[in-house]
């Protein structure tokens, strides 16, 4: 199948069309939904680098013994 150039245009017209359609149907969130969202990533990330970094610390300790 050919495509000509007014075919191209026609379809990219549609397929714009089309995301603006389904962009109208998003829910988005309040801006209270975001921050909270945003604190608790940050807290988790927080948290997560606090566990690693004691295993981290935990387990050179133990290198430490193994290998003078």
């Amino acid at each position: 199948m050919e495509w000509s150039p007014g075919e191209w245009v026609r379809t990219s017209r549609q397929y714009l069309s089309d995301v603006r359609s389904e962009m109208r149907k998003v829910t988005w969130p309040t801006q209270r939904e975001y921050v909270g969202g945003t604190i608790g990533v940050v807290v988790i990330l927080a948290l997560m680098t606090l566990v690693l970094g004691i295993v981290d610390y935990v387990l050179a300790q133990g290198i430490r013994l193994i290998v003078p």
